[in-house]
């Protein structure tokens, strides 16, 4: 073995063990993201809860009266702000006040999860740059290389929004927890040693293509997780209108997510943005596939299932512009193209041959 090779092999010995040392790191996140949750103001979510749902759980606490005085000395009793629903059919509910709920220990945990995903996040990011350089080209040859580079991307992107002051903190458990199970398929079951590409993908367009696909679908999983998130959160807001009780435990946890309007808007904005994104995708891979194989489309599996999801989403944003498709229904077609997503990500490579095959496990 010359010392380039020697190199390489260490390059990528050496991402290797950042990779799982990220992942050790993401497990200490999660469990602080779940010490988050539990330890973060039971009470006062309690509470909370109880107002909103009209005495379920635990005692509602008596709102707050406050006094004024007018010109003469009159004393006048303001009426305390509730939260009222407007109409039927419709919810006038606040956001919850986030995992930590309002509350000092557990806002506390919440920052050192963060601070651990931070962590984790670099060492994931210094691992695939290692892989990049034991290879010489970009890290997502093979379904082990896209893994750990989508999985970067992903929280990468929850980091920007939380960087832009978005409050999106409440993705911090569902995305670790994913992550988590993303990488240990890639690194058990997915894994694949360094090598060259075939000469079909030894092409600039490698980066281009494969580097906004990775984008879109990190993106479109934070959509997913939000239209998931709205589902659960549209049926527990459903069930308090209608003067139903709900269990202590599943009152904490919703009360604290942000309202079922608030997780719709999120998860249609970030689809409807990186939707473009994904259009140029399929364009860029098509233009690609002139380059490799002399023709532009040829239904291959990979391509197939690429425009049955550019598909799926454009029903979902044409249902979301639909007064008759908004809600559920359309939360439900979101979920069902997140869902083509990943069979196009996982399912094509694994399971259907087809001329990307080469990029498999």
């Amino acid at each position: 073995m010359n010392l380039a090779a020697a190199a390489n092999e260490s390059l990528a010995q050496y991402s290797n063990w950042l990779v799982y040392s990220s992942m050790a790191v993401y497990t200490l996140a999660f469990f602080a993201h779940i010490a988050e949750w539990v330890l973060g103001g039971r009470s006062k979510v309690g509470r909370t809860a109880a107002a909103l749902s009209g005495g379920q759980g635990e005692k509602a606490a008596a709102p707050a009266v406050t006094v004024r005085q007018k010109d003469g000395g009159t004393a006048v009793l303001d009426r305390p702000k509730v939260v009222t629903r407007s109409a039927a059919g419709t919810r006038d509910v606040p956001d919850g006040p986030g995992a930590a709920g309002h509350d000092a220990q557990g806002d506390v945990y919440g920052r050192i999860a963060i601070s651990l995903t931070v962590l984790a996040f670099v060492l994931e990011a210094a691992g695939v740059v290692a892989r990049a350089l034991s290879v010489q080209r970009a890290p997502w040859g093979n379904m082990y290389e896209f893994s750990i580079t989508f999985t970067t991307v992903a929280v990468g992107t929850y980091l920007g929004f939380l960087f832009a002051k978005k409050k999106v903190r409440w993705v911090g458990l569902p995305l670790v927890t994913t992550v988590l199970l993303d990488l240990g398929l890639a690194t058990t079951v997915l894994y694949t040693n360094s090598d060259q590409l075939a000469p079909a993908l030894d092409s600039y367009w490698l980066w281009i293509h494969v580097s906004t696909a990775i984008f879109c679908g990190a993106v479109f999983y934070l959509g997913a997780v939000g239209t998931l998130g709205y589902l659960l959160k549209d049926f527990y807001e459903a069930k308090v209108a209608r003067g139903e009780k709900t269990s202590a435990l599943r009152s904490s946890i919703m009360e604290r997510l942000p309202a079922a309007s608030t997780l719709d808007k999120f998860a249609y904005r970030v689809n409807a943005a990186v939707f473009p994104l994904w259009t140029f995708t399929i364009i860029a891979g098509a233009i690609w596939a002139g380059d490799a194989w002399g023709r532009y489309w040829g239904w291959d599996p990979k391509e197939v299932w690429s425009f049955i999801t550019w598909v799926a989403y454009a029903c979902y944003l044409h249902a979301r512009a639909t007064a008759g498709w908004k809600g559920r229904k359309a939360a439900t077609l979101a979920l069902i193209a997140f869902g083509c997503w990943l069979f196009n990500y996982y399912g094509v490579n694994i399971f259907v041959t087809g001329k990307h095959s080469y990029a498999g496990v």
